[in-house]
């Protein structure tokens, strides 16, 4: 690589022609991997692929955090939470990749083709990274900053990574061949046992399992380093408290403030309901105040002890560390790790409501949604909870398999063309009155999908003189109301 003193001192007049090019040579034997990390739980995950020996043995392995969050300056960073210096001991280096683009968003910025040479030499140098041959891990690759970063280091080994429930749906924005050609495979957690990731597929990349043996060992640590004075709490004591999960979907647009506020309410009475005297409630962190002060009150009703927790901790710590006899919650990934990783009882609430209110279709939280509502016991059906255990992974792939590719390719049908015949077989064979709630009949009807309007009507919604009476009776029906 051509050495940066061999630039022009600043303020010279020399051409733009005398600048020697961008000409990367990479050494056979140095290898840098570089994990990009945005959350604690993300860090734990690429912390038990790295102690799974999920990745070979590098010279050097930097861990480049991002705060995405609306107002990254006044929300705590991955390195700033209780247990990252557990996790820290994976990596040889941190670097910051808020400082490196600052005053831009890491959510919204992303070079322009032409200044991607410039920005490769300047983050080799900034980062230390010499002329060394990279591996790039990143999560989300079709948003930023994976998506920035991916251009960035055009010949880096790419290799991307899903710690959620997402990565059982279909990928959210149709990515170049340029990018999606590069990944060599998807790490997950195995949260659907006997359920293959649709993230990435279209690509034919490989999906392999973070075990969860490691991961629980890496949580293990967390909640062992995690500021959480139980006794103080009133915790340390007594029957193990049902544990409520928050999950702040007004901020998404989903449900208005006061349908989240009703939602967390319902969650309440639902586990006093099972008989539950004290209740554990872990808000998201940037829910308003007045959600709590809404729980405390519907609780003295109840005679149930509600504790509501501050502290920015993950829902897995709380698993080791309070053992609930319960979790509940709307469609968190949490209550999937809840059950399948530490075999706790789980409930989801108002996944009905959500089904409806997500839009568009295409909503990367229909998948989510979707797999609560199928796979987990409603919390308002006392018998279904108390009935309710995991199902085995023949038993996961019965109920999912068919449904998430077909919610799938429904979301993203020119991604997926090729999964078509397989789709209208299953929507022809399983479409009925429990699996309705998972489509919509105008989406079926665009993509000419079973359970459409059939072909010969399907001109109705496109004819002119249609359209003119149904405008004229909905003027009508204003005027008359």
């Amino acid at each position: 690589m051509t050495s940066p003193s061999a630039d022009p001192a600043a303020g010279s007049t020399a051409p733009a022609s005398a600048y020697p090019p961008l000409q990367i040579r990479y050494a056979p034997g140095r290898h840098t991997q570089v994990f990009v990390a945005s959350t604690l739980y993300g860090t734990a995950t690429l912390a038990a692929a790295l102690d799974a020996g999920l990745f070979p043995a590098a010279d050097r392995r930097v861990l480049l955090t991002t705060n995405n969050a609306a107002n990254p300056e006044t929300t705590p960073a991955v390195d700033a939470m209780a247990g990252f210096a557990q996790l820290r001991s994976r990596f040889d280096d941190v670097r910051d990749w808020n400082h490196a683009i600052r005053p831009l968003h890491p959510a919204a910025w992303e070079p322009r083709a032409e200044d991607v040479p410039l920005w490769e030499r300047h983050l080799r140098l900034l980062w230390g990274l010499g002329d060394d041959r990279l591996t790039l891990v990143v999560e989300s690759i079709q948003v930023n900053p994976a998506r920035a970063l991916v251009q960035l280091f055009p010949d880096a080994a790419l290799h991307v990574y899903a710690d959620g429930l997402m990565s059982y749906g279909p990928t959210r924005n149709k990515l170049s061949s340029f990018v999606g050609t590069r990944v060599e495979r998807l790490l997950h957690p195995d949260l659907l046992p006997g359920v293959r990731p649709l993230l990435l597929t279209e690509f034919g990349v490989p999906s392999e399992i973070v075990p969860a043996e490691e991961l629980k060992k890496v949580l293990a640590e967390l909640a062992a380093a995690a500021d959480l004075d139980l006794p103080a709490a009133g915790l340390a004591e007594g029957p193990s408290p049902a544990l409520l999960l928050g999950q702040y979907l007004s901020a998404l647009k989903i449900l208005t403030a006061a349908e989240e506020e009703e939602l967390h309410v319902r969650m309440l009475r639902g586990a006093a309901g099972l008989g539950h005297r004290s209740v554990v409630f872990k808000p998201h962190p940037m829910a308003p105040a007045r959600v709590s002060r809404l729980l405390e009150q519907e609780a003295d009703g109840l005679g149930v002890t509600l504790t509501v927790l501050d502290s920015p901790v993950l829902a897995e710590v709380l698993y080791e560390r309070l053992q609930p006899a319960l979790v509940a919650g709307a469609f968190s990934t949490a209550l999937m790790t809840a059950s399948t990783l530490y075999g706790l009882p789980v409930a989801s609430v108002g996944t009905d409501t959500l089904l409806e209110r997500l839009t568009p279709y295409e909503n990367s939280n229909r998948v989510p949604v979707t797999i609560a509502d199928a796979l987990l016991p409603s919390l308002d059906d006392p018998a279904a909870v108390r009935d309710w255990r995991a199902p085995t992974a023949q038993e996961a792939q019965a109920a999912l398999g068919g449904l998430l590719t077909a919610v799938g390719f429904t979301m993203q049908p020119r991604i997926y063309a090729r999964r078509r015949p397989e789709v209208e077989a299953w929507l022809a064979a399983e479409l009925d009155a429990d699996t309705w709630r998972y489509f919509k009949r105008r989406r079926l009807t665009v993509e000419g999908l079973p359970g459409g309007v059939p072909k010969r009507l399907a001109f109705v919604p496109r004819s002119p003189a249609v359209r003119r009476v149904a405008r004229r009776a909905r003027a009508l029906r204003r005027r008359l109301g």
